[in-house]
């Protein structure tokens, strides 16, 4: 349960701009949680996002313990899959053994969990499959509720905001979550893709936002599962 205002990030895929994020992250003493595919480490890649090159290569399994070092590792499914169109024992392995697995690699449980693919990438079958079938404690979509009120079902939990599709909200929101009032039982909840700051080049602009939130006595900075659980 929430007691004073808080903090988190969530970032997804494991990717090598993770470790510059990182670097901002510390520099402004907030933590993140990141959510990895077990069975992509180490991979390289690329996509075409808005019509730019973006490189998506991923954390090698030998860095991962030394690059998340003071942040939390969690589940995003072994391969990525979408979920909802899966049967119950693949949804099983596809979560339960990336955990275990990334367990293994970061040398504490893991318990935390994002859900894979954009839009609608879930649904309350999943979520119960999870809930009943894995050790996995929180689970977070990608929909964005722009709001900081603790919610009711954390395996259907939903981020405040999307940093990269909802720049203006993102800074709006931080406005709002400064202001209030401390001792205040809420959460603000950041996600996305450490890759997305490469398409139009908006490092400067999320470190704004950082230094913009940081240093504040009334705000816990704290991973997803010092936050939530």
């Amino acid at each position: 349960m929430l007691q004073q205002k808080s903090l988190t990030f969530s970032y997804d895929d494991g990717v090598t701009q993770d470790i510059r994020l990182i670097e901002l992250f510390n520099r402004y003493g907030m933590k993140a949680t990141f959510n990895l595919n077990s069975d992509l480490l180490g991979q390289p890649g690329e996509l075409i996002r808005e019509g730019k090159h973006v490189w998506h290569n991923k954390i090698a399994p030998s860095d991962i313990r030394h690059v998340y070092e003071g942040h939390e590792i969690a589940s995003h499914t072994r391969t990525h899959p979408f979920l909802p169109d899966m049967d119950e024992e693949a949804i099983v392995r596809e979560v339960e053994e990336d955990r275990l697995r990334l367990s293994e690699l970061c040398g504490y449980e893991v318990v935390g969990f994002a859900y894979p693919g954009g839009g609608i990438n879930y649904s309350s079958r999943v979520a119960d499959i999870i809930r009943r079938r894995t050790g996995v404690r929180y689970a977070r979509t990608t929909v964005s509720s722009h709001a900081f009120v603790e919610q009711d079902d954390l395996f259907e939990f939903h981020p405040t905001v999307y940093h990269h599709a909802e720049w203006d909200k993102l800074f709006a929101l931080g406005e709002q979550f400064l202001a209030l009032p401390s001792g205040t039982p809420a959460c603000m909840y950041v996600w996305g893709h450490a890759y997305e700051l490469d398409i139009q080049g908006t490092w400067d602009r999320f470190e704004d936002f950082l230094r913009m939130m940081a240093g504040h006595k009334d705000i816990v900075y704290g991973t997803n599962r010092e936050v939530l659980l």
